[in-house]
């Protein structure tokens, strides 16, 4: 976890991470993991919690928020569009809201950085307010697409003023006078499209709806009634359709962060491959649209136990114990990839481990992350002497019953989801893992390496 005072990144200013040297790091067999952790705050609601925050009406206080680069950009950038943002101790942030229709025009550019979640939101924010904003990031943000954001925003009034080449960033949104309301189906299964739709239908003087053919992740659904919105969801086959009073009175409420489903990925597999291991990871987020790993590690026999499941803030949370033990090759059906689109890097190295094949259908979101994560995870996995196949969006796995060579050195492509997957895999190869830049893990998990040494991990 993050300790002492962090400032937050003043933009334009901030030097992005792919003009920085990059720092490698290696993992290595030994010891078996054994501890009791809490890992930080989940992502995708400290970035929901600031973004109502600066759209409610009074103060919205935050609790166990994720102190990380990512959350953090959206903290400043709630701040530039008109909130009081407040670090008061360590996790715990304050803010006072500009409220719907309130918002400023920044004075500068937005900086996102490497959020993706972030920037895709706040475009749905402040684009459907009266103003212009600019956004922009690091490198791989820069290759991100934002055209699937930008298409709905624009059929609610909003627009583009300028763009990079596909629609990316950096771009520039203004906003119109008035939001038109509309019912939009997504074109994926992205909580980042429905939520950006619906954020921007907050500003607006009717119903927005949102027709989703598979569920996604549905924390935004949550939040808006959490702060006073009203808002439906009626289940259609296996997706949903969302629909969002629009111009609702938000008032600023309590916000408690439970643990991150997708950093408690890490240590629990890492526990389930490496021999003689057992952790407990406090506090793990079990919102079933969240819980595809855990599913899966299950069916492919993984020995995790439940333990202390209770009710924090509207999320239903527990304590997870994972202990090693052989794993067996699964077939991952496509419907399942919203509920662990992040996990898919660490399942792939836990299914290298495992006795037989693992297949992964219907993996086309990774393409758009902040890598080609499909190509990213074939290539570490094959530069570590495990065959792996890619058929269209499929990945195959072929595993090798707990007999991973390693040795190899993974090209991250600045992705802090490749660089802490394959130091996993290398806590329990023959030989040690190096990934090539360990900086962009501060983006999600600033404090993974030094919580895992603590378990007894080899990192250095």
């Amino acid at each position: 976890m993050v300790t002492g005072r962090r400032l937050l990144p003043t933009s334009p200013s901030i030097v992005s991470r792919s003009h920085t040297a990059a720092s490698p790091i290696a993992s290595r067999p030994g010891s078996p993991l054994r501890g009791r952790i809490r890992v930080p705050g989940d992502k995708s609601i400290s970035h929901r919690a600031l973004i109502f925050g600066l759209l409610a009406r009074g103060e919205t206080r935050v609790e166990n928020l994720l102190e990380a680069d990512d959350v953090l950009r959206t903290a400043e950038a709630a701040r530039a569009l008109g909130a009081g943002v407040t670090r008061e101790a360590e996790g715990r942030w304050r803010v006072v809201g500009a409220g719907i229709g309130g918002l400023r025009e920044p004075a500068s550019v937005l900086d996102f950085g490497n959020a993706g979640t972030g920037s895709r939101l706040m475009m749905g924010v402040a684009g459907s307010h009266p103003i212009t904003a600019t956004f922009d990031g690091d490198a791989s943000l820069r290759k991100r697409p934002m055209r699937r954001i930008l298409d709905p925003l624009v059929r609610m009034g909003a627009t583009v003023v300028s763009e990079a080449p596909g629609g990316r960033v950096p771009l520039s949104l203004r906003g119109p006078r008035e939001t038109i309301p509309i019912t939009y189906e997504t074109p994926a299964p992205s909580a980042q499209i429905k939520s950006a739709v619906l954020l921007a239908g907050l500003n607006s003087p009717g119903i927005t709806t949102v027709v989703e053919r598979q569920a996604t992740r549905d924390h935004t659904e949550r939040m808006l009634s959490h702060f006073g919105a009203t808002v439906s969801v009626a289940e259609e086959d296996a997706g949903r359709r969302i629909a969002l009073v629009g111009q609702p009175d938000l008032k600023g409420t309590e916000v408690v962060v439970p643990a991150d489903p997708s950093s408690a990925a890490f240590p629990l597999v890492a526990a389930l491959v490496t021999p003689g291991s057992e952790v407990v990871v406090e506090n793990v987020m079990m919102n079933p649209l969240r819980t595809g790993l855990i599913t899966t590690l299950v069916e492919m026999g993984a020995a995790i136990e439940f333990m202390n499941r209770r009710d924090i803030g509207g999320e239903t949370v527990a304590d997870i114990r994972a202990s090693y033990g052989p794993l067996k090759g699964v077939e991952v059906p496509p419907e399942r990839a919203p509920s662990m689109i992040d996990e898919y890097p660490v399942l792939a190295v836990a299914a290298s481990f495992a006795a037989g094949p693992t297949l992964m259908r219907g993996l086309e979101e990774l393409r758009v992350k902040e890598s080609d994560r499909l190509a990213a995870v074939a290539a570490g996995l094959a530069a570590n002497g495990i065959a792996a196949e890619i058929s269209g969006d499929d990945l195959l796995v072929h595993g090798t019953g707990g007999k991973v060579p390693g040795g190899g050195l993974v090209a991250t492509h600045m992705d802090h989801r490749i660089a802490m997957a394959f130091l996993v895999m290398g806590l329990a190869s023959r030989d040690p893992v190096t990934a090539d830049d360990s900086a962009m893990i501060a983006t999600s998990f600033p404090g993974f390496a030094a919580m895992m040494r603590e378990l007894g991990a080899e990192l250095s």
